[in-house]
């Protein structure tokens, strides 16, 4: 037993060093953080402009106040530069392995399956993790810089500490990051069906945008909070001054079901599947 926890250990840095080691990997960070510089950039070159209740309503008040641009920042990445991110890691994940000859090797080493298919799911939600956490921290140090960090006002105007204002963009942050986990466990399971990565990547990236134009019909009212990016946006909670716990609940709740869904079916598909690359 404390053999195979040790294989599965050494497994598991190697699957993060190299994942994060790749280039491939550090630009999409850099390409994440550059977004809250740039909107820093615009929104502060713009003040005085007129522009003043255009867009959504906290990104209006990032010049009073620069932790609102965690928020903005984080707003502006989830529709699509945050699924491509985390459709380009985790439909590589099984696939890239196969196109590049390597999943084979892999399978010899004494590392079940079923350690491994985990191993890469580990590696693809630090992934996801990280690209948030980037997004955040490149926020609050350019939010500082060009607005300057104070205490908090909320959307219903009730102003909270400084200290308690980081704690909801960490809690905006952490709700971001698990709302992703579903769609990571997607492209997984895409991942396990072909041995052409760019393909598996796109088809993630297809639930994604399928979900969310299947979200603004309300004719399919009934479906929408069953959908993967339905509930994305309910980090606004952290924003009102009792933080509804019920509605986060219920959007974390969702992302369980795909992730088991979904995850049951990669375990299903690469435990039976025959490996020839």
């Amino acid at each position: 037993m404390s053999r195979a926890r040790g294989s599965f250990g050494r497994l598991l840095r190697s699957e993060l060093a190299l994942l994060f080691g790749r280039r491939r990997t550090l630009a999409l960070l850099a390409g994440l953080a550059a977004v809250p510089v740039l909107l820093s950039v615009v929104l502060f070159i713009a003040q005085g402009q007129g522009l003043d209740g255009q867009g959504p309503g906290f990104i209006g008040r990032v010049t009073g106040n620069g932790l609102f641009l965690v928020v903005a920042a984080l707003f502006m990445c989830l529709p699509f530069l945050l699924p491509l991110t985390i459709a380009i890691t985790s439909g590589d994940t099984i696939a890239g392995e196969a196109q590049t000859g390597t999943l084979r090797y892999l399978l010899t080493l004494p590392v079940a399956r079923t350690r491994l298919l985990l191993a890469k799911a580990l590696v693809a939600l630090a992934f996801a993790a990280a690209a948030v956490l980037v997004i955040t921290a490149m926020s609050l140090a350019a939010g500082g810089a060009f607005f300057g960090l104070g205490d908090l006002t909320l959307l219903s105007g009730t102003t909270v500490s400084l200290g308690d204002g980081i704690g909801r963009m960490l809690g905006v942050a952490g709700y971001v990051a698990l709302s992703l986990t579903g769609l990571v466990a997607v492209g997984m399971f895409i991942s396990t069906l072909t041995e052409v990565p760019v393909g598996a990547m796109a088809a993630t990236v297809v639930v994604s945008v399928v979900s969310t134009v299947l979200d603004s019909l309300p004719q399919l009212a009934a479906i929408h909070p069953y959908l993967l990016t339905h509930h994305w946006f309910d980090f606004a909670e952290f924003l009102r001054i009792e933080v509804d716990w019920s509605v986060l609940a219920s959007g974390l709740l969702v992302q369980v079901g795909w992730v088991a869904v979904f995850g049951s079916l990669a375990w299903a598909r690469f435990r039976s599947a025959d490996v020839t690359s």
